[in-house]
C-alpha cells in the first residue's frame, strides 16, 4: 500500500497529520524540492503540495507530474488559493477525456 504525504508551509499542512498523512513542513524552495524528491523516491504514492510551494519549484513538480507515481496534487494553503490546483485537475481531466467537460469555468 502506498503512503500519502503533504509538503508546504507548516500552517497550511499541520492539520493533515490528524488524518494520518505524513507531513513535511518546509521553509523555502530548496528544502521543498529536496523533500519532494525524497518522498517521491521513498515509496509515497500521493504527494500533496501547497500551490505556493509548487509555484516556487515548477520544474520539480512538472518532473514528477509526468510520472505515473507518485501522484503530485496541488492544494491551496492557508494564505490563499491561486487556482493552480483546479487548473491542474482540469488539465488532467482534459487529457483523460480528450476535451473540456467543465463548462462555464473560464
Amino acid at each position: 500500500m502506498y503512503k500519502v504525504a503533504v509538503i508546504g508551509d507548516y500552517d497550511s499542512i499541520y492539520g493533515f497529520a490528524a488524518v494520518g498523512f505524513h507531513t513535511e513542513p518546509v521553509e523555502n524552495a530548496d528544502e521543498g524540492e529536496e523533500k519532494l524528491r525524497e518522498l517521491a523516491e521513498g515509496g509515497y504514492g500521493i504527494i500533496y503540495i501547497t500551490e505556493a510551494l509548487a509555484a516556487q519549484i515548477p520544474e520539480a513538480v512538472a518532473f514528477y507530474r509526468e510520472r505515473q507515481l507518485p501522484a503530485v496534487i496541488l492544494i491551496p494553503g492557508v494564505y490563499g488559493n491561486t487556482g493552480a490546483g483546479i487548473a491542474q485537475v482540469k488539465k488532467s481531466v482534459e487529457q483523460a477525456v480528450g476535451s473540456d467537460i467543465i463548462f462555464g469555468t473560464e
